[in-house]
């Protein structure tokens, strides 16, 4: 763990997750329980494993609803985990109690989304960036640290001065090796005219002037041929806190003449400006940003994506990045992770991932973003087919093969991918049983069609098929939508199943580490594809 000046003692990833599951549980109040209703999952984040190094940022990106914000909060035990572990600089962060989980707090911090919301509007702004100063009874002192001075003469012979200094400078002092040490220069002055205003860090006593070069005070006493020093911080807690609030409003941009205003008299991108003063006020390791530009106009988004990139080299900090927007993602992010319905699904060096997206998923996100180019104005842009399944009943194996216009088809069958795309779909709509026969028999209706099973089947192909298929296909499809019209759901899904089963359905791909670039998906391991394959050549249906 970090000490309370901000050094890290390890060497090790800042941040290891392993295995990290965030669930939601429905129907498991007490009259659930009374009525012994079976609670449902609702699978936020389910076994997200990824490291960050002390000074790296980490870009978690995804659709919205994907779990980006509940990784980031469960990580940080703002909300509970279901399972898996993290550790923060060697340290289980899930079994902490207590003194530790409080100086991991210290360590760890958070940027909502939202800096309107985040911030309490009854309060000046000043005293939100003090809060958490008063919470965790900042300055702090050690009373293991050992305090010095180095002390430099100039006209002065060195044995005629005396230093003291109080025991607790390290509330100002950051301490090294266990000591904070002052650095003191003591100077005769031609006269004492010349001893001008004195200030903080500087006092004089008749033609003999003190100085610190630390933000500390300091007195100076003559007594003949004795020159005594005295160092100390010479405020109080609740001045120094004062300052540092003032302090870090100044660094973020803002003025220290405006802390006694209100959240709803700054906009937006001064109010997350708040956010990040309040963050850096304990001088934390670890920051998590949510989203922390989505609200704001583009020309407010560089502001502070530029001053968070200023900020992590000034103060030696280490972030995860969590955004929807691959620009932003692109722009400040060492190494990158994609994330897909509470998986990570690839994760690589920013340039890598954007040069050479491994995954089908990546691939689409970054086919979707739109382009300045002007030749690219003409660029048909190939969506994503279908909805995001409802993490409450996730899909099975590869969680994006419902989607994904790469899916797998059996080794023993030829045919072509938009074929098997739309096949697979409507596959899915009847497992589902999704298709409202109904609604589509009272349209026949209406229109004076007949509303037997012929053209019940006609009015299903019409609608759901928009590629050609081949005549076993679509003799296929067209048993199926029989079966359905007999109200034989499970007759027909198992038709379907049988011929067109993919191994996308029956494995959980793994990530897959090539070097520094991961990707979980099958079409990357020829192995796992060999694995489940019988002696016919097809796939294992058992596995």
């Amino acid at each position: 763990m970090s000490d309370s000046g901000g050094h890290r003692t390890s060497d090790a990833p800042l941040v290891e997750v392993r295995g990290l599951q965030k669930y939601f549980y429905e129907q498991d109040s007490l009259v659930d329980a009374l009525l012994r209703t079976d609670p449902v999952a609702v699978k936020a984040v389910d076994g997200v494993s990824f490291d960050i190094s002390a000074g790296e940022t980490l870009g978690l990106v995804g659709e919205s609803g994907c779990g980006k914000s509940t990784c980031g909060e469960t990580l940080l035990r703002l909300q509970e985990p279901t399972g898996g572990t993290v550790h923060f600089d060697g340290e289980n962060v899930f079994e902490m109690q207590n003194s530790d989980l409080k100086s991991f707090r210290r360590n760890a911090q958070f940027i909502f989304q939202d800096p309107f919301s985040s911030l309490d509007p009854r309060i000046p702004i000043g005293r939100s960036v003090r809060e958490p100063l008063e919470t965790h009874d900042w300055p702090w002192t050690e009373p293991d640290v050992e305090t010095e001075a180095t002390v430099r003469t100039d006209g002065v012979p060195r044995d005629r001065v005396a230093v003291s200094v109080a025991a607790d400078i390290d509330k100002v002092v950051t301490p090294e090796n266990g000591v904070a040490t002052a650095t003191v220069t003591v100077r005769q002055l031609a006269s004492a005219a010349d001893s001008g205003e004195e200030e903080r860090g500087r006092d004089t006593s008749d033609t003999i002037e003190a100085t610190v070069e630390e933000d500390l005070t300091i007195g100076v006493q003559t007594d003949g041929d004795r020159i005594d020093v005295d160092v100390s911080v010479g405020r109080s807690n609740k001045q120094l806190r004062k300052e540092r609030a003032a302090m870090l409003l100044e660094r973020v941009g803002l003025s220290a003449d405006q802390r006694d205003r209100y959240p709803h008299e700054f906009s937006g991108g001064q109010r997350q400006r708040v956010g990040i003063a309040r963050a850096l006020a304990l001088n934390p390791d670890f920051l998590v940003l949510d989203e922390p530009t989505s609200a704001l106009d583009v020309s407010v988004q560089a502001q502070i994506l530029n001053l968070l990139s200023e900020l992590q080299a000034e103060f030696d900090l280490t972030y995860l990045l969590i955004s929807h927007d691959l620009s932003v993602i692109r722009h400040i992010s060492d190494r990158v992770a994609v994330m897909y319905l509470g998986e990570i699904v690839e994760i690589a060096p920013s340039e890598k991932l954007f040069r050479n997206p491994a995954h089908p998923y990546t691939q689409a996100l970054l086919e979707s973003v739109p382009r300045v180019s002007t030749a690219e104005q003409d660029r048909n842009i190939e969506t994503l087919s279908g909805d995001v399944p409802s993490p409450r009943n996730p899909p099975s194996g590869c969680r994006f093969r419902t989607r994904c216009p790469k899916v797998i088809p059996p080794p023993a069958l030829d045919i072509e991918q938009p074929a098997y795309r739309t096949v697979m779909d409507i596959r899915e709509r009847i497992e589902n049983r999704s298709l409202d026969l109904d609604g589509i028999r009272e349209q026949l209706a209406n229109e004076g069609k007949s509303t037997g099973t012929d053209e019940l089947v006609r009015e299903l192909e019409e609608r759901l098929i928009d590629t050609d298929l081949d005549r076993r296909e679509a003799e296929n499809v067209e048993t199926a939508f029989r079966a359905i019209a007999n109200d034989e759901w499970d007759r027909a899904a198992e038709l379907l199943r049988a011929e067109y089963e993919s191994i996308c359905e029956t494995v959980s791909p793994e990530l897959q580490d090539a070097n520094d670039h991961q990707a979980a998906c099958h079409l990357l391991d020829d192995r796992s594809v060999a694995e489940h394959r019988d002696r016919d050549g097809t796939v294992d249906s058992r596995e």
